[in-house]
């Protein structure tokens, strides 16, 4: 009897949300504190066991020059951007697909203080759930990074319109796993420039 193969580990797409303008903060968050934020979503993904990484830009331009994107991280210009979060979701789901794995996990760029840690909770959850769905939480509020599973993307690119992206799905979901990360980070995402940053 020929020795059993281990099973392959679940693979997720990680998806930088970072295709907005920032009209509250006053440029794109894409390119915040000089591409802290970005550089920090993409280990979070990175190291919390997402591949690959696939950054969503817009109000930057479709030249990622314009974006100090971290080595080895791939990236996709979301051409109709300005028409709400729903066209980045639609484009990160696109993207998932065509790197055909089960798992996407999305982070906006706007929440410097998830880490690793926080991902890696979540998509362990996400695994472990019948449904597929897991998404963290902070102080009982629903946050990021929000993990789903291929079997509803469909679902989601349906429901999601204008500036509302996945949350109008999985709101509707019994079944979604919340996951409390209160412990690892506040999950605040940053919509206005600190006095005196860059």
């Amino acid at each position: 009897m020929p020795p059993i193969e281990p099973a392959a580990p679940l693979s997720c797409a990680g998806i930088v949300l970072a295709a907005g303008a920032g009209t509250r903060y006053g440029k794109p968050k894409a390119l915040a504190e000089n591409g802290a934020w970005l550089r920090a979503a993409v280990t979070a993904l990175r190291d919390g066991g997402c591949a690959p990484v696939i950054v969503m830009l817009g109000a930057t331009g479709p030249d990622p020059a314009s974006v100090d994107l971290p080595t080895d991280t791939e990236w996709r210009w979301v051409a109709d951007w300005a028409t709400g979060l729903s066209a980045t979701v639609r484009a990160g789901l696109r993207a998932a697909a065509e790197a055909n794995t089960e798992y996407a996990a999305f982070l906006p760029v706007d929440l410097p203080d998830i880490g690793a840690d926080v991902v890696a909770r979540v998509l362990a959850a996400a695994h472990a759930s019948d449904s597929g769905l897991a998404r963290a939480v902070f102080h009982n509020t629903p946050g990021h990074p929000a993990v789903m599973k291929n079997k509803h993307w469909e679902a989601i690119t349906a429901t999601a319109v204008g500036d509302t992206g996945g949350g109008s799905y999985l709101g509707t979901r019994q079944d979604m796993v919340c996951v409390t990360c209160d412990d690892l980070a506040t999950g605040t995402d940053r919509d206005f420039p600190e006095v005196g940053a860059q």
